[in-house]
């Protein structure tokens, strides 16, 4: 296979101080951020500026949940060198672990900001895969989390350096094998699931925060092809690795949410009625003490002193 038939290595993953996994995936916390506030101004139930908010917990929730999933599903990598831990730009977000944190940590914000939750959950629903998409890019940078050796057109190089143990044969791959580059397969995978989320949102505006169970299950059905396809170290479950246990229990139930949720009706918040002519005239009648053109009590006693006045002759 000629190396012009293949997806180069990226001869770098910084630029001077700035971390590129770093770079991609604050770029998918932004563009996600950003599409929420849209979201949230176009159903008129909150602002870019709570978008922003929630944002930030909710980001740092779902990124502490992701790196607490990837140590304990990885501890091999960490155990006798915690001071690894932190160390997330060098890769190591488990997205089970930020979800498990990360959604029900901005549900919580949102409802304290006065957005009911079901709505939060429909207005973030594709924000989150965009932000995956961007994020997955990370890993290309890194050269990790590739996946079985190919020889596809789009197979991807990876640098010596970065091989990982052949599973099948327990010895590192061969320098020059390319490998399925599944970075790309999940990130257009996620952009895919936006289109998707987005079409259904416009097209049937399903209530009840449906629309993120059903992102749930969109998640889950890619990841379990994705994660079948990766050939780094991880535990198996019987037929399975363990995140594509993680990724069926996702499709069970996002699919059983979205079946039970999407006939519930949508939270409409409704216009505020533009005042009309009449109103104005209501609000000017209700302000008048006195109708107009009707004589007072006093003027009505006025006139008729006037009247006795005249009388007498005075």
């Amino acid at each position: 296979m000629s190396v012009l038939a293949s997806i180069p290595s990226p001869s770098f993953n910084s630029i001077g101080p700035l971390n590129l996994y770093g770079l991609c995936i604050a770029l998918g916390v932004v563009t996600g951020v950003w599409l929420f506030g849209r979201r949230l101004e176009e159903r008129r139930v909150g602002t870019a500026d709570d978008a922003s908010s929630i944002a930030i917990w909710a980001v740092l929730a779902g990124i502490i949940g992701a790196r607490l999933y990837h140590v304990a599903t990885d501890w091999e990598r960490f155990d006798g060198n915690l001071a690894a831990i932190p160390k997330i730009w060098e890769g190591g977000l488990g997205i089970p672990g930020g979800l498990l944190l990360g959604i029900p940590a901005g549900l919580f914000l949102a409802r304290n900001r006065g957005i009911p939750i079901p709505v939060a959950a429909t207005v973030a629903a594709p924000c989150i895969p965009i932000a995956q998409a961007i994020g997955r890019w990370g890993n290309y940078f890194n050269q990790e989390l590739y996946g079985r050796a190919t020889d596809l057109p789009w197979a991807l190089q990876i640098d010596p350096e970065h091989l990982v143990i052949d599973p099948s044969t327990g010895e590192r791959f061969a320098e020059g094998t390319t490998f399925h580059p599944t970075f790309l397969y999940e990130s257009l995978w996620s952009l895919g699931t936006v289109a998707v989320l987005l079409y259904i949102d416009r097209r049937w505006r399903r209530g009840g925060g449906s629309l993120m169970a059903l992102y749930l299950a969109m998640y889950g059905v890619g990841r379990f092809w994705v994660e079948g396809l990766r050939v780094d170290p991880a535990d198996d479950i019987g037929p399975f690795r363990l995140n594509q246990w993680v990724a069926l229990a996702a499709v069970v139930g996002g699919t059983i949410g979205y079946l039970v949720l999407r006939r519930r009706p949508e939270l409409v918040v409704p216009d505020d009625p533009e005042p009309s002519d009449e109103d104005d005239d209501q609000v000017l009648d209700s302000g008048s003490d006195v109708p107009p053109n009707n004589p007072t009590d006093d003027d009505s006693e006025l006139g008729e002193d006037s009247e006795d006045v005249a009388d007498t002759g005075v």
